[in-house]
């Protein structure tokens, strides 16, 4: 028994330096599960993902289980999660999305499986590596019909040759329905939105509009690769556009999350107008806010591009009443140099999140790509 207590304590000890204090795969604080074979200490969100590999995994808690000499000396004192990192990510692409804490179960599955299962970054196999940038990436997703709710098996075509995503109605196509530029294009996993695990929103403009596609394939390998390949992609176009700026600084600019979505009710120009209720995304980025009139429509029904203090761009709390045709409470007042936006919240809470993001999109200096995004913004209006 002493012995059990005096392992669990020499493991206490270890998960508290510097490299193990982490999830050794995304990032999460004060793990408190291990992988003896592997010799990390993971959290308990990705200890689930591990225990699902029982050929290359065997996780146990660091509090709750016992623990025998052998698993404690040989495992995490000689290892530990900085000398796993040095194996298993040695060779990792630097367009390859390392999931975060909040990031979909499936990216983190994916990670963990491509580490340790496949050993595809260990540098002892290049042929993932030369697959997602291979040149050409071809595979049948699941599409959403433009206005139609079920989803339909549709041919998509990666190229680097010329930058461009094509997807295709029939297998046996010679002409795609869409050609897509890697200019624009922004993928993310999007699963409650779309309601499938390995739901994808892939984003681009169209004439200066917003157009979504909603994707999912049944294999999560496949989904995640596809996500991969395309930042890849956008990687090695950015690359050709810009080639003097360091891959570090490219890196943030493959893919963006939105700062915020979600639903609020919106009124007109003139603000006398009914209130209707619209999905709203926000992206820091590219500083616009989008509304469409359901979180899965494939257009935008409008965008608002929102600049800096210094160019009369402001926002404030308010009206705090309920105003003619809305059945919320909570506004938000969103002054532009060229009109006045007003929406309102269902609840307090969403209303204090909304007020943040634009705040700190507003306080976030404009870049020259901001400016030429606005003019264009403003020409298509």
């Amino acid at each position: 028994m002493a012995s059990l207590e005096r392992n669990k304590k020499i493991l206490l000890d270890l998960v508290k330096q510097p490299g193990n204090n982490f999830c050794a795969d995304c990032g999460a604080p004060e793990p408190d599960w291990a992988s003896y074979t592997l010799g990390i200490f993971v959290c308990l969100n990705c200890s689930g993902i591990h225990r699902d590999l029982p050929a290359v995994s065997r996780v146990k808690s660091i509090r709750l289980d016992f623990w025998d000499d052998s698993l404690v000396e040989v495992h995490f004192v000689l290892i530990g999660n900085s000398a796993a990192k040095a194996i298993y990510e040695k060779d990792v692409p630097s367009f390859f999305y390392r999931p975060h804490q909040k990031d979909c179960v499936i990216l983190k599955d994916q990670w963990i499986r491509a580490k340790y299962e496949r050993r595809e970054f260990t540098g002892d196999d290049n042929y993932f590596k030369q697959a997602y940038s291979s040149g050409l990436f071809e595979s049948t997703l699941w599409k959403k019909g433009k206005d139609k709710k079920q989803f339909l098996k549709r041919t998509f075509v990666l190229s680097q040759k010329d930058f461009t995503l094509r997807y295709f109605v029939r297998e046996d196509s010679k002409v795609p329905k869409a050609v897509i530029s890697m200019k624009d294009l922004n993928a993310i996993f999007q699963p409650e939105k779309i309601g499938h695990a390995h739901g994808l929103q892939i984003s681009y403009l169209q004439e200066e509009r917003t157009r979504n596609l909603f994707v999912y394939h049944e294999n999560g390998q496949i989904i995640v690769s596809w996500f991969n390949a395309i930042r890849a992609t956008r990687l090695a176009y950015l690359q050709r556009e810009h080639p003097t700026v360091h891959d570090i600084d490219l890196i943030p600019q493959i893919s963006r999350s939105s700062l915020k979505e979600g639903y609020m009710e919106k009124t007109g120009p003139m603000q006398w107008e009914p209130f209707k209720k619209r999905w709203f995304t926000l992206s820091s980025m590219d500083r616009k806010l989008l509304y469409f009139k359901t979180p899965l429509d494939a257009t935008e029904v409008g965008a608002v591009f929102i600049g800096t203090e210094s160019h009369e761009y402001s926002v404030r709390e308010g009206p705090c009443r309920s105003m003619r045709g809305s059945r919320w409470r909570c506004g938000i007042t969103l002054q532009t140099p060229g009109r006045q936006f007003v929406f309102m919240c269902e609840q307090e809470q969403e209303q204090k999140e909304w007020l943040e993001a634009f705040r700190q999109i507003i306080a976030q200096p404009m870049t020259r790509q901001d400016y030429i995004r606005e003019s264009n913004w403003r020409r298509s209006r």
